[in-house]
């Protein structure tokens, strides 16, 4: 048995021996699982969150992180964890669109094993190329694709992460056939680019960001409706003629299904509040991300019309990672 079950039942207990005026939440620390390794956008995210939280809530929010199987080890851990409110997860495009359609057995059902708390933030994609593409916009890219002798290869962070389908989709839209290279994480993705192995990628404004502002990589076209603050010179490729374009890494905070609908409030509020402080913001905007505040139903919604989205992609292409 672990601490965290060991503590969260401690709790319940409490809570069931007492009336119910004798006690608040949360009574104590708030676990918040990150599917991810420590170091990554998503652990930087919500350590920068967590601490606002913390101010609210009055208590600590400890990360617990679960890396491995693209969020599904982290998820199936929340998903089976008590639901009183002091655990919470990070959930994102692959644990709440995509995962669904990868895995044959994720370990836990998206829609069925989550309540929803808030969506935090979406990480603006951003097409980029290395050195050797002559390339400086979208019309240029193309030419220089569809004059190669073979299918372009492109990198991403692995198969089936967001910067994958986002590439799949854009290949669909302008018919190119493409390669697709997968690495093991953004940070050897971007490397490899920068290194001239591997032309071009769909990189996130956190993984790419500074290499951009750098001249290490040149930027082609963001994939978002709007320009990104804090890269507002990069056209979209939306702008350049691929109407409607849009694709983004995207997360946000969950709990197991059944939490008290009190508790999803506190700690909604509690979020959003975080959300609209002035640390988050302004390290959000260093970083290229958008906030994406929103209530519960709002996030359940923009979950949905995500897999549906994706769902389409992923069946489209046939893509399986087991």
């Amino acid at each position: 048995m672990t601490f965290w079950t060991t503590t969260r039942r401690c709790m319940s207990a409490i809570a069931f021996a007492l009336p119910a005026a004798a006690f608040a939440f949360p009574t104590g620390p708030v676990e918040w699982v990150v599917p991810y390794a420590a170091g990554g956008g998503s652990d930087v995210v919500a350590r920068m969150v967590a601490s606002e939280m913390t101010k609210t809530l009055g208590q600590p929010i400890v990360i617990n992180n679960k890396p491995g199987a693209g969020t599904n080890i982290g998820a199936a851990y929340a998903a089976k964890a008590n639901a009183d409110g002091h655990l919470v997860l990070t959930a994102d495009t692959a644990t709440l669109s995509t995962n669904q359609f990868l895995y044959a057995k994720p370990g836990y059902n998206a829609e069925q094993d989550f309540v929803p708390v808030g969506l935090i933030a979406r990480f603006p994609m951003i097409l980029v190329v290395g050195p050797q593409v002559p390339a400086k916009n979208l019309q240029e890219f193309l030419a220089w694709a569809k004059g190669q002798s073979d299918p372009a290869a492109y990198a991403s962070p692995g198969a089936g992460s967001p910067h994958h389908l986002a590439t799949e989709l854009f290949s669909d839209l302008t018919k190119l056939k493409l390669l697709h290279a997968p690495y093991k994480g953004a940070a050897p993705a971007v490397q490899d680019v920068i290194g001239g192995q591997v032309p071009f990628m769909f990189v996130d404004t956190a993984a790419g960001g500074s290499h951009i502002r750098a001249g290490k990589l040149r930027a082609i076209g963001v994939a978002s409706l709007k320009r990104v603050p804090g890269f507002d010179a990069i056209p979209t490729l939306n702008e350049q003629g691929l109407a409607g374009f849009e694709a983004y890494a995207w997360q946000g905070m969950v709990a197991p299904a059944r939490t008290p609908a009190a508790s999803v409030d506190t700690l909604n509020r509690a979020l959003l509040k975080a959300i609209g402080s002035e640390a988050v913001k302004t390290r959000f905007e260093a970083l290229g991300l958008e906030a994406i505040p929103g209530s519960p139903n709002e996030m359940a919604a923009y979950a949905k019309a995500e897999r549906e989205k994706w769902g389409k992609v992923i069946k489209a292409k046939a893509i399986r990672l087991d």
